[in-house]
């Protein structure tokens, strides 16, 4: 069984033979406790690309003290020091809790013993009045040998202070001082893995390899279309940013999000789904807003898998949301109008609809399909179908696709405003909700290269969407009220509630309809012109 804290911690570099200064007078210290000198011997797995590596998670199974195990270490603010670390128990063979967390960024890959470190570790223990832990503290004599078929070692001292759990990152500010007054100065690396890759890694060699060549031009000359798309591709990335570095650097970032998700998913970690369903959206907006920069023949089968993602992460997601939204609508009634048992039906009516959607979840993310779709985004980041107005500049290529956005958006708003109330006015309301949640991630996608422009463009694509979201959400929830009143009518109970809670949210929608007028009157033709420049 696994186990998770948070770590917190800093790095110093210290001389050879150093030892610590005297810590007792730090602010908050009562007693520095030696806890003599720990040996520790630790092998560190990754792929043979060091996938990893690359992205600050660290693997190893180490023994020797008080915490022999496999641990994971994966990152929440390396600036800060913080990371989350999962220890498992010993095992020759990397645990399966733990390879599932790194499934994203291993995938098909081997993962092999990379380096070895062995420590000495001199630990002392920084305890309060109290003799409560304020912090962990140890200099440490470090030997790494790389174990992937390089022959590089290296050997260093550093010093470590970890905060005990629960306590106030604060008092590492008070311990820092002395270590800075004794000499020792941040370490520049993120953990004693990235110190040993980078000093044990081969000398590279003055040569650099043969340009690969690509798919098309295996010997042969390249078609017309082929030569265009080189060019294109040559012209991004130099210079000053074209439209395309910046779309091309968008696309990354939300690449970036769903591989660092995934194990927050796995983990069940608060709003991870919700997080990891937005990155797949804003990718896939990306493709059909910037159709005019990236070629819509080889975005759109990834978009389609994009979409299938975001699909299967929302089961659980808007179960959750709806619940939310139900259980506070109750919370909100006098209890002298809540009739029959309304809170144990609406728990065995949610628990029955989320039956099974954590496994389902977790078995997307093993699934091969998800697996290739990672790949294949990594595959067209690598050498992306750029069209000419790639190379075009950002102020003039991305204000284009947000005003396209947004004449989309304006088309469904007032299609939608024109038929009565009713459920085909339901329906092109939530046509209109997707078209400004599309228009509100292209502005925020421009802001970078726009600046305050796009931010106000954002800001009013977003006011428009919470409108219709908010009355999309009433019609999903008059749905499942309308689904409970039945359930509690078949089994002899009164239905008065879920009926006084269904005309609750038939005012509400009622009330978003009233608004919206005013709402979209803020996001005018003129105004969004305006603030764009178009």
């Amino acid at each position: 069984m696994a186990e998770t804290k948070r770590e917190i911690e800093r790095k110093y570099d210290v001389g050879a033979g150093a030892a610590l200064p005297d810590l007792s007078g730090v602010a908050g210290v009562h007693d520095v406790i030696d806890r003599g000198v720990v040996e520790l011997d630790a092998v560190y797995w990754d792929t043979p690309d060091q996938r990893l590596a690359a992205g600050s998670v660290t693997l190893r199974r180490r023994t020797g003290g008080d915490d022999a195990g496999w641990h994971l270490k994966l990152p929440v603010s390396l600036a800060e020091g913080v990371r989350d670390e999962i220890h498992a128990p010993l095992s020759e063979t990397v645990p399966r809790a733990l390879f599932g967390l790194v499934r994203s960024r291993v995938r098909e890959a081997d993962l092999v013993p990379v380096v070895r470190l062995r420590s000495a570790r001199n630990l002392c223990h920084l305890v309060d009045a109290r003799g409560a832990l304020l912090a962990e503290v140890s200099v440490d004599e470090v030997r790494a040998d790389r174990l992937d078929g390089a022959t590089g070692s290296a050997a260093w001292t550093e010093a470590e202070v970890e905060l005990a759990d629960g306590g106030d990152p604060a008092f590492l500010d008070k311990v820092e001082k002395k270590l800075k007054k004794a000499g020792a100065r941040r370490s520049s690396s993120s953990s004693k893995l990235a110190r040993a890759l980078a000093e044990t890694a081969p000398k590279k060699s003055g040569t650099e390899p043969a340009r690969a060549e690509t798919a098309t031009g295996s010997g042969k000359k390249a078609g017309k279309s082929e030569a265009v798309a080189e060019a294109v591709r040559e012209a991004v990335g130099k210079g000053p940013g074209t439209a395309g570095d910046h779309v091309l650097a968008h696309l990354r970032a939300q690449r970036d999000a769903i591989v660092s998700l995934d194990p927050a998913v796995r983990r069940d970690l608060p709003d991870s789904v919700h997080q990891m369903r937005v990155a797949t959206r804003r990718m896939r907006s990306a493709f059909k807003s910037y159709r005019k920069i990236l070629d819509r023949t080889v975005t759109d089968p990834v978009g389609d898998e994009l979409k299938w993602l975001a699909g299967e992460l929302g089961v659980d997601r808007d179960q959750e949301v709806l619940n939310e939204r139900l259980t506070t609508r109750i919370d909100d009634l006098p209890r002298t109008l809540l009739l029959g048992p309304v809170r144990g039906r609406l728990r065995i009516w949610s628990v029955a609809r989320r039956a099974g959607s954590r496994r389902r979840t977790v078995a997307v993310l093993d699934s091969e399909r998800y697996l290739t779709l990672l790949d294949t985004v990594d595959a067209l980041l690598a050498d992306p179908p750029l069209r000419p107005a790639a190379t075009t500049p950002p102020a003039k290529a991305l204000p284009k696709a947000a005003l396209k956005d947004y004449a989309r958006l304006a088309a469904r708003v007032e299609h939608a405003l024109e038929l009565p109330p009713g459920k085909e006015r339901d329906l092109a309301l939530h046509d209109a909700r997707k078209a400004a949640k599309r228009a509100r991630y292209t502005g925020e996608a421009a802001v970078p290269a726009l600046g305050k422009p796009a931010q106000r463009f954002a800001k009013r694509m977003k006011a428009v969407q919470s409108v219709l979201g908010d009355h999309q959400d009433s019609v999903v929830a008059r749905d499942a009220l309308r689904a409970l009143a039945i359930q509690a009518h078949l089994a002899g109970e009164s239905a008065f509630t879920w009926g006084l809670l269904y005309g609750q949210e038939e005012a509400a929608g009622a009330d978003d309809e009233r608004e919206l007028p005013g709402v979209w009157a803020e996001a005018s033709r003129e105004k969004i012109r305006a603030a764009l420049g178009g």
